[in-house]
């Protein structure tokens, strides 16, 4: 398999400094390890202290919180790498320790849920961290080991498979569909079904289920906690919570600048990855075999425009936009030098702008994102 250079590698270099934790997160195999890995080959060999934050014996060696005892096990290394910290108890505290008493390490700490490492990185470091984002690899990422030809031939196989890196190593779409099945079973409710309260797996999955089936559409709460009898509202919420903060799905919401027509307060909910929505379905048909292209073609350019802005630290809020009277957009960017609309097409066609969007926001842009023109959208351009 070919190496891929991350995006984030140069910058993530510059961040790195004595007195600072980076912290990298991103959802499981989505290739962090291999970045550690790769950003460990250009720090001075034998400075260097790795630890895997899944391993026992880490727990262990990191169990005690003191300032001794921190010191003694870091020992004369520059750098301390921690894979998976968040599996770490209290794990803020003793980093904090260290940056504090340890003035000459440089810390870089990796976890797969926001809502486990957030709790406990949060306010002990405040000030003495920097967050990065790792997604499944982008397009960007991917634009010099692909000739045009090759690339439009490979858009299909990533609206269906998705990006996950390790994908790029199997030639046969069994081999693809083994592995996105053993993401769901082996790590797709791993970091959720640990938490207390979090039992029933058949539920998540379900849920999941019902979101991958609403991709451009407005999500009631209601309706979902109807559709999935026996949970609540609240628990709904609860667990949409937690699937984002695992990075399965994120919210979209509703723009507005208080035109009495536009919806605002409903969420659509898109996945980081074309496969492992396709898994949950277990749909892994060609386009013309199925009847949601224009679903796989609008999460995949969300996805892809997702992780261009986070990599290019572009400073853009998204949101959708739509009207009573059922006029929409698929994706409004709202930043410093105005608004930018988008709507996405997997086929070329001749859309209007919206007229109520044209007569309220006449100032904005608007463009069809198709499978002819979409490159520069993804590239960020």
């Amino acid at each position: 398999m070919q190496q891929i250079d991350r995006i984030l590698f140069k910058e993530f270099q510059k961040q790195l400094r004595a007195g600072r934790v980076l912290i990298l997160m991103g959802a499981r195999r989505v290739g962090k390890t291999e970045f550690l890995k790769q950003i460990k080959s250009t720090l001075p060999i034998g400075r260097v202290l790795s630890l895997n934050g899944e391993d026992r014996r880490t727990i262990d060696a990191m169990g005690e919180r003191s300032v001794e005892h921190l010191r003694a096990l870091v020992g004369n290394n520059d750098y301390l790498i921690i894979d998976e910290a968040q599996h770490i108890p209290d794990i803020g505290m003793k980093l904090k320790l260290m940056v504090d008493e340890i003035p000459k390490l440089s810390i870089i700490v990796t976890g797969s849920s926001m809502f486990e490492l957030n709790n406990k990185l949060g306010e002990p470091l405040v000030g003495r961290s920097h967050i990065t984002f790792m997604y499944p690899l982008a397009q960007i990422e991917l634009l010099a080991f692909e000739n045009p030809i090759e690339r439009a031939s490979k858009l299909e196989q990533r609206l269906i498979f998705g990006s996950y890196p390790e994908l790029l190593k199997f030639p046969g779409n069994d081999e693809k569909i083994d592995y996105l099945e053993g993401m769901i079973n082996s790590y797709l409710l791993r970091d959720i079904l640990v938490y207390e309260g979090i039992k029933k797996a058949d539920k998540i999955i379900d849920l999941l289920r019902l979101i991958a089936f609403q991709i451009g559409k407005d999500v009631s709460i209601d309706e979902l906690a109807k559709s999935l009898k026996g949970i609540s509202r609240n628990t709904i919420e609860s667990y949409l919570d937690l699937l984002t903060k695992v990075f399965i799905i994120y919210p979209m919401r509703g723009f507005s600048r208080n035109m009495r027509k536009e919806i605002s307060k409903s969420n659509r909910w898109y996945f980081y990855d074309n496969g492992i929505r396709n898994a949950l379905l277990r749909n892994y048909h060609s386009l013309n075999m199925r009847g949601d292209s224009g679903q796989l073609w609008e999460n995949y350019m969300m996805s892809e425009r997702m992780k261009v802005n986070s990599y290019l630290k572009r400073r853009v809020n998204c949101y959708f936009w739509r009207t009573y009277d059922q006029q929409e957009i698929d994706l409004i960017e709202e930043h410093s030098d105005g608004l930018n609309a988008f709507e996405f097409k997997w086929d070329k066609q001749n859309v209007k702008v919206p007229g109520a969007w044209q007569k309220t926001y006449p100032e904005s842009s608007f463009e069809v994102i198709h499978q002819e023109n979409y490159l520069n959208f993804v590239l960020g351009k």
